[in-house]
């Protein structure tokens, strides 16, 4: 029979704007227990936006911990009670790209970091594309740049090694098994099982409303 990994113990070890850590007592097998630690976060959403030309829109964004530019899709944290997946991939499509869709589906869902981490992301795909306003940008969005980049380019870019980040390699490469035929992408209404609950649930209990962020 499969062990149960029941919770004895937990934990919170730190709390910041878009992450908090937790150390959790395991009933392990052989009836011992052992301590793991959770960084937790609220999940995200990624946008592989692809147009008549086959091409998609890459962001390059400055990272602080990888201390680099990294090209990447089109993203944002679900920080905001009550929002839906698909309407923060809506709004940071817009915000990050200056794009609308009409025709949106799920590529993948990913849980980015398992060993440590409770952030899963949902990537979808966006097509029937039209510009629209960008709201005015701050922080490291200030510094973003934007590029229309041919799908196989992307899949060249992750081969060579100029597109390192997890979600964007995923993204482009279910992009392109979808293009050519060879995949169909899941419905939005698809169930995203494993969003994280633990950091939202506990900043809504405690009033912090709508932006999860704001502490």
């Amino acid at each position: 029979m499969a062990h149960e990994f029941t919770v004895l113990d937990s934990e919170l070890l730190l709390e910041s704007p878009i992450l908090a850590l937790r150390r959790d007592t395991l009933a392990m097998p052989g009836d011992v227990t052992a301590t793991r630690e959770v960084v937790e976060h609220f999940g995200a959403v990624a946008v592989v936006a692809l147009d008549d030309d086959g091409r998609i829109a890459l962001v390059r964004q400055y990272r602080h911990s990888a201390q680099d530019r990294l090209w990447e899709l089109p993203a944002g944290i679900l920080d905001m009670v009550g929002e839906d997946e698909l309407a923060t991939a809506e709004r940071e499509l817009q915000e990050e790209a200056g794009l609308a869709a009409g025709d949106w589906s799920v590529l993948a869902d990913l849980i980015t970091s398992p060993g440590f981490c409770d952030e899963s992301v949902r990537v979808y795909l966006a097509r029937d594309l039209r510009p629209v306003e960008r709201p005015e940008a701050e922080h490291e969005e200030a510094d973003m740049t934007m590029e229309w980049v041919d799908l196989d380019e992307a899949k060249a870019r992750v081969f060579r090694g100029e597109v390192v980040n997890a979600i964007a390699i995923s993204g482009i490469m279910t992009a392109a098994e979808v293009a050519a035929g060879r995949a169909e992408p899941r419905p939005v209404s698809a169930p995203f099982r494993h969003r994280p609950t633990s950091l939202a649930e506990r900043r809504q209990a405690a009033g912090i409303v709508p932006d999860m962020k704001k502490l």
